[in-house]
């Protein structure tokens, strides 16, 4: 084998793989192709990888509870469980650390994993989001390798922050998230005491088909709090499951946590002529263009009376619909779509569905039949096939999700970076950060990232620099680096950068 075929990218059957950064979509704003097989085959053996802990979202504590409509929607969406104001829906609530292990400490720097399981009337409707309005990356097929960095080094088995700030220094999307990550958001002080996001892009519909698109933000009513870096340090020898400890004691004590749903709306006009793609998980809609409207509330009122069967076999997964809500053209979503599902069947079974937290509390009529761990009738002596004339189950077309036009080549189409991937970061940075919260997070990056190369550090500070040159300075000060270095190279395109900056 020559040196040139040793450094080829295959699949795990040996196919060339001409692109590992850009799925296959219809278009450069997708959806994504089912047929692209290196996407479809990185993600399975990605799921896979771990049993019977969690890939991601190891760590976490869970609670049930109701939501409650405040506001009329039914403009925009006909689902039931948000049909007229004062309607009450039970759910359940995961929250988690993302990154970490499951033995982790509740006050490690990692985005907080905010999930909700909605039990309709018409299904289970799950909300799968972060404590963070945006994510690292927009493509999933770079999620499997950005997952590994932020794991353990397959050598030493340790945390590595050249694996951690390489790739995030080569993934200039990742400037927003990073941003909030390393200010004092990135260590909350309780799952009380911080907001949930979708993240995502979703779409409603209402009863006429005419559909937007929405985005979710529940705002705690208990207030934003969070830990200094120096705080949370010491909590992890203090008490690493204090996250864990606080839920369950405030509900225990009748103090019943609490959050107010908003959704920013975007009619599908304003999303074709909008000036960044919309549907790009590492960008904020801005409230000045898409303010925030409110929707209900949601109050947490009673702790599991088995973690193991309530919190750990909890499986939530963004492709658990019901009619009046549907998927957006998002990448990062198109590929949780088929992920969350697939991980569950690996983790807990191809019946995960019917253990009774995941079980709907709405009538339940489908073919799938057999299986490990079958607990019910296994639908009897009822035909398992459709079309049948036996009387059974058929599907009704009036639940129909609206149709999206999709058109483009079916082609690996790359993003182009540009500025107005560093434009949020900068104003977060410069807008909206208190002195205090600037310092804070400069203090934070270079206690991490100063476990790095030096010539990582100075491609990561070259981003923070484009996102604003204050931010870029200081971080490269405290490293002790040369800034006219790092300015020189925040000059050049990502590709000369990259190539200026390797090992």
């Amino acid at each position: 084998m020559s040196e040139e075929e040793k450094k080829r990218l295959t699949t795990g059957f040996g196919q060339p793989v001409d692109n590992d950064l850009n799925s296959a979509t219809a278009g450069p704003k997708g959806p994504v192709l089912i047929q692209d097989v290196h996407l479809t085959e990185k993600l399975a053996h990605f799921d896979r990888e771990r049993i019977p802990e969690r890939v991601v979202h190891a760590k976490g504590a869970g609670a049930h509870g109701f939501f409650e409509v405040s506001a009329d929607v039914t403009q925009y969406t006909r689902a039931r469980f948000l049909s007229e104001v004062g309607k009450r829906t039970e759910l359940f609530v995961r929250f988690s650390t993302v990154g970490g292990e499951k033995g982790s400490a509740d006050s490690e720097r990692d985005p907080r994993g905010f999930a909700v399981k909605f039990y309709t009337e018409e299904g289970n409707y799950d909300l799968v989001g972060n404590n963070t309005p945006v994510f690292f990356i927009r493509d999933p097929l770079k999620f499997p390798d950005f997952i590994h960095t932020q794991k353990r080094n397959p050598a030493t088995n340790l945390k590595d922050p050249d694996m951690f700030w390489d790739f995030l220094s080569l993934t200039p999307e990742s400037i927003h998230q990073v941003t909030i990550l390393f200010s004092d958001r990135g260590t909350p002080r309780t799952y009380r005491n911080m907001n949930g996001y979708s993240s995502h892009t979703y779409m409603w519909y209402n009863e006429d088909g005419d559909y937007v698109w929405v985005q979710y933000h529940f705002k705690t009513e208990q207030g934003i709090d969070n830990f200094t870096g120096e705080e949370a340090d010491r909590m992890r020898g203090t008490d690493p499951d204090c996250a864990t400890r606080d839920l369950s004691e405030a509900i225990e004590r009748g103090d019943f946590p609490s959050w107010r749903l908003e959704v920013q709306i975007m009619t599908p006009e304003e999303a074709e002529s909008y000036r960044f793609d919309p549907f790009d998980i590492t960008k904020v809609w801005p409230h000045a263009d898409f303010p925030p409207i409110e929707v209900g509330r949601m109050v947490l009122n009673r702790n599991p009376e088995n973690y193991f069967a309530e919190v750990e076999q909890a499986a939530f997964a963004p492709s658990n619909f019901v009619p009046g809500i549907g998927p957006s053209p998002d990448k990062m979503l198109q590929g949780r779509l088929f992920s969350y599902p697939d991980t569950h069947r690996h983790r807990l079974g191809p019946n995960y569905h019917l253990l009774p937290i995941n079980a709907p509390k709405s009538p339940m009529h489908s073919y799938q039949r057999n299986g490990a761990m079958r607990p019910d009738d296994n639908g009897g002596g009822g035909p398992n096939y459709w079309p049948n004339s036996f009387g059974g189950p058929g599907p009704d077309p009036s639940y129909a999700v609206p149709a999206v036009d999709v058109a483009g080549l079916a082609a690996r189409h790359a993003y182009v970076l540009g500025d107005v991937d560093f434009v949020q970061a900068g104003a977060l940075y410069r807008d909206v950060m208190t002195d205090e919260d600037r310092a804070h997070l400069i203090s934070n990056i270079v206690g991490h990232l100063g476990g790095a190369q030096q010539r990582i550090q100075l491609r990561q500070c070259a981003l923070f620099y484009k996102a604003d040159a204050d931010y870029g300075t200081r971080v490269a000060e405290g490293l002790g680096l040369d800034v006219a270095e790092m300015t020189r190279l925040a000059a050049m395109s990502q590709e000369e950068r990259v190539a200026a900056t390797s090992g």
